[in-house]
């Protein structure tokens, strides 16, 4: 069994299987698109197995254009896909992306045990609005059966509002790309941790996806996903795009508030990420279960230090991942290509 296969017009989410990892040889022109609101990243593979990357690249966008995962300004993200595309040299090519974290939801429904698997979606969308409930219209979907106990069926429903995802589609296929394939965050760097033989038997993962803009948090029963939370990131706006200091081509993101504003700024976020593991542990576990592990990952600028700090602060391994460029032993991936990576492994 798949998970989750994240049916749409015009989109297919696939992911994990209950006994492991599917890993296809895919189609060998794929290009994994990474967008969030400050940037737009790709990478493409030279090979999934062990994983080497081989081209990749980044655009940091101007603020405005994309807020919240949603696009705000569609002509100019227009433009400068167009101007990347060009620079990347990826016209007309099939693309895998991901849908915004603030976007996608994780919900635990029960329904009834004689639901097929089949009519689950069916199912699913008759009940929407009176026994389910999500806090949005029009939802794609997918779901996971946990099992049945009782004469109900528990299931996980994977939803996402259908607008905002279609209209990423639309906009891949306007600049002439072809979305063939998207995912959701949290499934994209499980792929990559497992595939670089991070993953523990038994193990309950904490999966932190700390970007500049939203800061993601995952809860991983062995390679299932079961609960999902989002912080968004307050103080944004303090960082602005700079032209390198090392490169005078490329760019990169300085901070320009107050240093004491992002210490509280992190703390709470830490805070927060404390009270989701007090919470999966006493509330949807009832003690049973606890956060084993923390895997850390995403392209905020002070990365180092978070992982520094979190390492500091909670008592459990916290880890990040680590990927070689190819023909360098020494030269190493920058970690916020490691989703777009992580993407690539994905079946299309």
């Amino acid at each position: 069994m798949l998970l989750p296969i994240f049916h749409a017009k015009t989109v297919i989410f696939k992911g994990v299987s209950q006994n492991g990892i599917f890993f296809f040889s895919g189609r060998s022109k794929v290009v994994n698109l990474v967008l969030n609101d400050h940037s737009i990243r790709y990478v493409e593979l030279k090979q999934k197995n062990p994983v080497i990357p081989h081209h990749y690249g980044q655009r940091l966008l101007p603020s405005g254009i994309v807020t919240d995962g949603k696009i705000q300004d569609f002509d100019t993200l227009v433009n400068i896909l167009d101007e990347c595309i060009a620079e990347w040299k990826i016209a007309k090519r099939e693309i895998r992306f991901t849908v915004p974290d603030s976007l996608v939801i994780i919900r635990k429904v029960s329904i009834p045990a004689d639901v097929k698997e089949d009519e689950i979606h069916g199912y699913l969308y008759l009940e929407l609005g009176s026994s389910i409930h999500l806090p949005f219209e029009d939802p794609v979907f997918d779901t996971i059966s946990l099992g049945v106990e009782k004469q109900k069926q528990e299931i996980l429903v994977f939803a996402a509002p259908e607008k905002y995802v279609t209209e990423y589609a639309d906009l891949f296929k306007f600049v002439k790309l072809k979305p063939v394939a998207a995912d959701i965050s949290p499934l994209a760097i499980y792929r990559l941790y497992h595939q670089s033989d991070m993953a523990v038997r038994n193990e309950i993962l904490l999966s932190v996806q700390f970007d500049l803009d939203v800061v993601s948090m995952c809860v991983f029963e062995e390679q299932i996903p079961v609960f999902m939370r989002h912080i968004p990131g307050d103080l944004k706006e303090s960082w602005k795009v700079k032209r390198s200091r090392d490169n005078q081509t490329s760019q990169e993101l300085v901070y320009e508030g107050e240093i004491a504003e992002l210490t509280f700024q992190l703390e709470e976020i830490y805070r927060d990420i404390a009270k989701l593991m007090d919470f999966y542990r006493y509330s949807l576990t009832q003690g049973e279960n606890e956060v084993s592990r923390i895997l850390v990952n995403g392209d905020h600028p002070l990365l180092d230090r978070v992982l520094s700090d979190m390492k500091e602060r909670f008592g459990i391994p916290v880890d990040t991942i680590k990927i070689k460029i190819q023909n360098s032993d020494a030269v190493e991936l920058p970690r916020a290509f490691n989703l777009a990576l992580g993407l690539g492994l994905k079946e299309v």
